[in-house]
């Protein structure tokens, strides 16, 4: 009751814009923001009103528990056919010399480095590599699987899975199919970047269009994989270019119930061809979260990537209607710390993370990818 009125006092404040009060009554009512509500709390909306409004829907949702799971990267590769603006991580393949091909043995190398460690998923994403085709991962995860059949595969986003999926001469359906008979058991959510050809065509205009990125998920979620969701956010885009984004995924959504958690990820500056657009601020980034929540109704989960932001920043998130904190990594990521993010060596510990999420009195929960809970830490000292 207390946190229903936090946020319903906002309401009762002399001066408040009627259209302001119009979606607050809505939160409170539990009915679906509009399009037009959205861009109202991005353009006149205060952190604290959003904020509040987003806490109350995450603690209706979720009440203190903050989701993680213990989680490794695989990055076949940095070297890659496209070439987005915004990108610090690839390398063109006529510049290959520059980047990392890994093999599929050093692959499985890596894998079996975690036997002994209980790590319940396996993230595998990277450039888009013309010699590294569909059959080439379908055998790398057929050789997961009968090493270790419980580690979750999530991997591939659209990017990817399109060249793979066109360059074998199968359609999207065909493709999935063979992919997720071979191990694939969810996607991520990379590659969305801004859905609206006006922006995408500026910053990633060789890629996967919108369509084809939606196209690709609801396909797999048909076949019963779950997947998540991005946006990259702080750039040149408007706020109603992240509405109408949002609001892509979030009709996808109430299509196919099949995407787990958006990811709203930071734009980063350093080493690409976007360095001189500065970067969002922190209060920015808390209302691009808090907005997230209150307009992505229908996703149950709203996770803060750790190594983005940084591990404070991420803290702060958990009063901005975030409930997940991704995972403990181990410093198997290049993809942000190339761009600049502020963690350079992502890896916490399972303490370390528990103690991050408990410092701000929130609960911590460890889970697998599908959000199933592994163990409950609310009542374990946190010890690092």
């Amino acid at each position: 009751m207390n946190r229903h009125l936090s946020a319903e006092r906002f309401l009762h404040q002399p001066g408040l814009l009627p259209e302001l009060r119009v979606a607050g009554e809505k939160i409170l009512n539990q009915e679906r923001l509009s399009e037009e509500d959205g861009l109202v709390l991005f353009e006149k909306g205060g952190l604290s009103f959003v904020g509040a409004f987003a806490n109350l829907v995450r603690e209706r949702l979720h009440g203190d528990n903050t989701y993680f799971n213990r989680n490794f990267h695989i990055e076949p590769t940095n070297v890659c056919v496209f070439s987005c603006k915004f990108c610090s991580y690839s390398r063109l393949y006529a510049h290959r010399e520059e980047g990392w091909e890994l093999s599929a043995g050093q692959m499985m190398d890596i894998v079996r480095s975690y036997d002994d460690k209980p790590v319940t998923e396996v993230h595998i994403v990277g450039g888009v590599h013309p010699k590294m085709n569909l059959h080439f991962f379908a055998d790398l995860m057929r050789q997961i699987k009968a090493h270790r059949p419980g580690l979750h595969i999530k991997g591939f986003t659209p990017v990817e899975l399109d060249y793979m999926i066109r360059k074998a001469k199968l359609s999207v359906e065909e493709g999935m199919q063979l992919l997720h008979e071979a191990g694939l058991d969810s996607l991520p959510g990379g590659g969305a970047e801004i859905f609206h050809p006006e922006i995408r065509q500026q910053i990633c205009d060789d890629k996967v269009d919108a369509e084809g990125w939606l196209r690709i998920h609801e396909v797999a979620h048909a076949l019963g994989m779950h997947s998540n969701a991005t946006m990259l956010y702080g750039h040149i885009e408007k706020y109603w270019h992240r509405i109408d984004h949002m609001k892509r995924l979030r009709d996808l959504q109430d299509k196919t119930g099949g995407f787990n958690t958006f990811i709203p990820l930071k734009f980063r500056n350093r080493n690409n061809e976007m360095s001189d657009v500065p970067e969002s601020s922190v209060v920015e980034d808390m209302k691009m979260y808090a907005v997230a929540r209150l307009f992505m109704d229908n996703f149950p989960h709203l996770k803060a990537y750790w190594p983005m932001l940084g591990r404070q920043n991420a803290q702060l998130t958990l009063s901005f209607g975030v409930n997940d904190m991704d995972g403990t990594i181990d410093d198997t990521t290049k993809i942000y710390a190339m761009a600049g993010s502020e963690e350079q060596n992502p890896a916490m510990n399972t303490n370390e993370l528990v103690a991050l999420i408990k410092q701000v009195k929130r609960r911590p929960i460890e889970r697998d990818t599908l959000y199933h809970v592994v163990k409950d830490y609310d009542m374990e000292p946190a010890t690092l």
